[in-house]
C-alpha cells in the first residue's frame, strides 16, 4: 500500500440536495504496480485521494479502516478474484461505488461483477476518456445517492418529529373530509371527551358540537369560501361521552383553530379541514369566576354596587319607554355593629347572610337585591303601578327580618330601616334614586329605626343642610369660629359669684351665631367632639390663667364634656395635664356630665370619675332628672354637684311648686352635693326655688352668658351685676327664703 495521494482544491458537486462542497477518497486495488501509479495521474481532479493495494486481503483491511466513495478494483487479483471483495461489500452493508477493470474476455464475468452490485464494468484495453467518464459517472451516481439519503433521512425524522408532537399533544388534533367526517384523530381524543378513536373516525364532526353551537361550526364546514384568511378560530361547546347526575351529557369548552386543506394553490375548493382543538375549561371558569366576583357580593353571593346600578339604570331606560314607574329601596340593618362587637366578625357575617336570604326570598322574581357593602341593602322594584305597591313589599320586608335569627351564640332578633324612592317623582337617575332612599332611611334611623318612609324632598333639603353643616364644623376650629361665652352661678343668700359655665359658641360667618343643640350632636356623630372638648379645655384654663395674671380671682369654673369624651382612656390625662399646663388648681375646676354617662360603660366612667375627684376636680351632673335619675348611681358615682334643668324651672311659673324639684333638692340635702338650678329668667322662679331651699341659681334673672370681657367685668366689680339684679329684683326677697 502507498502513501495517499490528495489534490489540493475540492470541485462543486451539483447532486439531488444542492450544491455541496465534496472531497472523495478513492482505492485502486491492481497486482500491476505500474497502472497504480497511472490512474492517480490521468483520474486527478481537485479533491480527490487516492489509496492504492495489490490484494484483496489488502484491499480488506484498507475498508476496514476507512470509508471510500469509489472503488477501482481489477478481476483478477493473486489471492482471489475482484468478486470476493463485491461479495464482501454486500456481506458489510457498504455502500462504496466499485468499478470492475478487467482483461476478461467471456460475458459472463461481467455479468457476475453487475449482479454482485458493481456499478460499472470496463474492459481492458480501454481508452483513458472511457476510463474518466466512468469514474466521473460512479461518482456523482454515489454523491446524488448520497443526498438522496440525506434526505430521506431527514424526511423520515421530520415524520417521526411531526407524529410524535401530534400524538402526544395535549390539544385534539384532527383531520376531517370535504363532508366534515373525521378521517384522523390523535389519541387526545381520549382522555378529553371519553370516546375511542375507532368509534369516531368516519363520523361527522358535528355529532360531538352541542345543539347550541352546531349552526355556527355548520357554517363554517359549508361555506369555506367565506372564511378569514386561510384559518379560523372559534370556541365550541363538545359532548362529552359522561352524563351529569340530571342525565344531560356533560361537555367542554375548546378554543377550535381550523385550517381548510385546499385542492392546489390558484383552487379554493376546500377538500378537507386540519383543526386543533384546546380544552379553555378552566380558563373559561376562571373567566366566569372573576366575573361574578366583579360584580357579586363575595359574603352574600348578591349583586354588588356595580351591578345594581347597571340594572337600574336599565330599569329606568326601560321605564322612560314605557312611562312606567319602579321603586328603588334602601335597607340599612339596625344595631348591626352591636353583634360585631359583642359576638365577632363572623357572626355579624352569619347574620348578613340570613338576613339577605329573607331579603331575597321576600322579593318578586323580577327584583334584584343587591348589598352595597356592610350592612346596607338596595333593591330594585321594576314595574309597580303605584307606591302602594312598594309599600306592601317595604311592609313584607319588615315582618321578614322580624323573627329571630339563630346565631352560634345564640338568637339575635334584627330590625331594618327602610327608605323608599320612586322613579320619576323622586329622581330621574339611578344615582340620585339611590340617594333619594338613603335620606329616607336615614329619617328613619333618626326617628326610632325598624320602619320603612317614602323620600320627601322636604329630607333632602335638611340632609344637604346637614351635610353642609358637617363640612363647615370640620373646618370651624381651623378658621376659628368658636369662641367661649361665660354665664355666673350666683348665690343669692352670699351675694356673690360663686361659679362660673363655660359655653360653647359658633359663630358662623355665613349664618351667623349657632346654638351647640344644633351642632353638638353633629360633632358627635362625624367624631369632631374630641377635638372641640380639647379646645374648650384649653380655652377656659387659658382665660383663668389670663384672669390670674390680671388679678382677678376667678370663682369655680364648669365645663361641660361630651358622653363620648369618655371613651378615650386618657380623658382623665388631657384634663389634668392642661391644668398644670396653665398651672391652675385642679379645686378651680368642675366637669359637668349627663346622667347618660352614667348609664353606659359604668365601671369604666366610675373609675375615670374617681380619677377626677382623686386629683381634686369637682364633677356635677348637668340636667339632673331628665335622664335615667337612679339613687344608686347616687351612691357609685364620686358627685359633687346636682344641676336641676331649665325644664323644670320652667314649671316653677305660678302658685304650684314642682314636686320634681322638691324631690331632688331633698336628694342633694341627703347626699351631702350642691346644687345649682339653671335657666331661673324670673323673681318668682327665684322665689320658689329658695322656698325649696336652693340657694345658687343660673339664669337669664341674673345674666345672660357674655363674652370674657363681660366677665372679667363681674368678676372685678361683682357689686355692679348685684346692683343691676336689684334694680329689678330685691335680693332681700329672695334670701329672707332661706331655710
Amino acid at each position: 500500500m502507498v502513501t495517499p495521494t490528495e489534490h489540493a482544491f475540492r470541485p462543486q458537486i451539483q447532486g439531488a440536495a444542492g450544491t455541496e462542497a465534496a472531497s472523495f477518497r478513492i482505492l485502486i486495488v491492481d497486482d500491476d504496480p505500474s497502472l497504480r501509479r497511472t490512474f492517480p495521474h490521468v483520474l486527478a481532479r481537485p479533491g480527490r485521494i487516492f489509496d492504492e493495494c495489490g490484494t484483496i486481503g489488502e484491499a480488506i483491511r484498507c475498508l476496514e479502516h476507512e470509508h471510500y466513495a469509489l472503488i477501482l478494483l481489477d478481476y483478477r487479483l493473486p489471492d482471489a478474484t475482484g468478486l470476493a471483495l463485491l461479495d464482501w461489500l454486500v456481506d458489510h452493508n457498504r455502500d462504496e461505488a466499485v468499478i470492475i477493470i478487467s482483461g476478461e474476455d467471456a460475458i459472463d464475468a461481467a455479468i457476475g461483477a453487475l449482479r454482485r452490485g458493481a456499478d460499472d464494468y470496463v474492459r481492458k484495453p480501454y481508452h483513458v476518456a472511457q476510463l474518466q467518464r466512468a469514474v466521473d459517472g460512479a461518482l456523482h451516481k454515489g454523491a446524488l445517492e448520497k443526498a438522496n439519503r440525506l434526505m430521506s433521512q431527514r424526511l423520515k425524522a421530520s415524520e417521526r418529529l411531526h407524529r410524535y408532537l401530534v400524538e402526544s399533544s395535549p390539544d385534539l388534533i384532527f383531520t376531517l373530509d370535504s363532508a366534515g367526517r373525521f378521517t384522523y384523530l390523535n389519541p387526545r381524543v381520549k382522555a378529553l371527551l371519553g370516546f375511542d378513536r375507532s368509534t369516531l373516525m368516519r363520523q361527522p364532526f358535528a355529532t360531538l358540537v352541542l345543539p347550541e353551537d352546531r349552526k355556527r361550526i355548520d357554517n363554517l364546514l359549508s361555506q369555506p369560501g367565506n372564511l378569514p384568511g386561510e384559518s379560523f378560530n372559534v370556541e365550541l361547546r363538545l359532548r362529552r361521552n359522561r352524563l351529569k347526575p340530571d342525565g344531560e351529557a356533560e361537555s367542554i369548552t375548546v378554543s377550535l383553530t381550523g385550517i381548510p386543506m385546499n385542492t392546489q394553490e390558484d383552487d379554493r375548493r376546500m377538500v378537507g379541514l386540519y383543526g386543533v382543538a384546546r380544552d379553555i375549561s378552566e380558563r373559561k371558569r376562571a373567566e366566569e369566576i372573576i366575573s361574578f366576583q366583579a360584580y357579586h357580593d363575595q359574603l352574600t353571593h348578591l349583586p354588588n354596587r356595580v351591578l345594581f346600578k347597571d340594572r337600574l339604570e336599565l330599569a329606568i331606560a326601560q321605564a322612560q319607554r314605557r312611562n312606567g314607574t319602579l321603586a328603588v329601596m334602601f335597607i340599612d340593618v339596625d344595631r348591626f355593629k352591636l353583634v360585631n362587637d359583642t359576638f365577632g366578625h363572623a357572626e355579624g357575617d352569619a347574620l348578613l347572610r340570613a338576613i339577605a336570604a329573607r331579603l331575597s326570598a321576600t322579593l318578586r322574581r323580577g327584583d334584584t337585591l343587591a348589598r352595597l357593602g356592610g350592612d346596607e341593602f338596595t333593591v330594585l322594584l321594576p314595574d309597580i303601578t303605584r307606591p302602594e305597591d312598594a309599600e306592601v313589599i317595604a311592609r313584607k320586608v319588615l315582618e321578614a327580618i322580624s323573627p329571630p335569627i339563630g346565631l352560634s351564640k345564640g338568637q339575635f332578633r334584627a330590625t331594618v330601616s327602610v327608605g323608599i324612592a320612586l322613579f320619576p317623582r323622586d329622581g330621574g337617575s339611578a344615582e340620585e334614586l339611590t340617594r333619594h332612599a338613603d335620606v329616607a332611611m336615614y329619617q328613619v334611623k333618626r326617628s326610632g329605626k325598624n320602619a320603612y318612609r317614602f323620600f320627601d324632598p322636604d329630607l333632602n333639603t335638611r340632609h344637604r343642610d346637614r351635610i353642609a353643616l358637617e363640612n363647615d364644623l370640620r373646618n370651624a376650629l381651623v378658621r376659628n369660629e368658636f369662641e367661649l361665652h361665660y354665664q355666673p352661678q350666683v348665690s343669692v343668700v352670699q351675694r356673690r359669684i360663686v361659679g362660673l359655665e363655660a359655653l360653647l359658641r359658633w359663630q358662623h360667618p355665613v349664618l351667623g351665631p349657632i346654638s351647640p343643640a344644633t351642632f353638638v350632636q353633629v360633632a358627635e356623630e362625624v367624631g369632631l367632639i374630641g377635638e372641640i372638648s380639647a379646645w374648650v379645655l384649653e380655652q377656659a384654663c387659658a382665660q383663668v390663667a389670663e384672669w390670674r395674671r390680671a388679678g382677678i380671682e376667678a370663682p369655680r369654673m364648669s365645663i361641660n364634656l361630651s358622653a363620648h369624651d369618655f371613651h378615650r382612656s386618657n380623658i382623665v390625662a388631657s384634663i389634668t395635664e392642661c391644668l398644670e399646663r396653665h398651672a391652675l388648681r385642679p379645686g378651680q375646676f368642675e366637669i359637668e356630665i349627663t346622667e347618660s354617662i352614667m348609664m353606659n360603660d359604668t365601671a369604666g366612667v366610675t373609675a375615670k370619675l374617681h380619677e377626677l375627684r382623686a386629683s381634686g376636680i369637682s364633677v356635677a351632673i348637668d340636667d339632673f332628672g331628665t335622664g335615667y335619675s337612679a339613687l344608686a348611681y347616687l351612691q357609685k358615682f364620686p358627685v359633687s354637684t346636682l344641676k336641676i334643668d331649665r325644664s323644670f324651672v320652667r314649671d316653677l311659673e305660678g302658685p304650684m311648686t314642682n314636686p320634681i324639684i322638691a324631690a331632688i333638692t331633698g336628694i342633694a340635702r341627703g347626699f351631702e352635693l350642691e346644687l345649682v338650678a339653671e335657666g331661673v329668667e324670673s323673681e318668682e322662679q327665684a322665689r320658689a326655688l329658695r322656698a325649696l331651699g336652693c340657694d345658687v341659681m343660673q339664669g337669664y334673672l341674673f345674666a345672660r352668658p357674655s363674652r370674657a370681657a363681660d366677665a372679667s367685668a363681674w368678676l372685678q366689680c361683682p357689686d355692679r351685676l348685684f346692683e343691676a339684679l336689684e334694680s329689678r329684683v330685691p335680693l332681700e326677697r329672695l334670701a329672707g327664703l332661706a331655710n
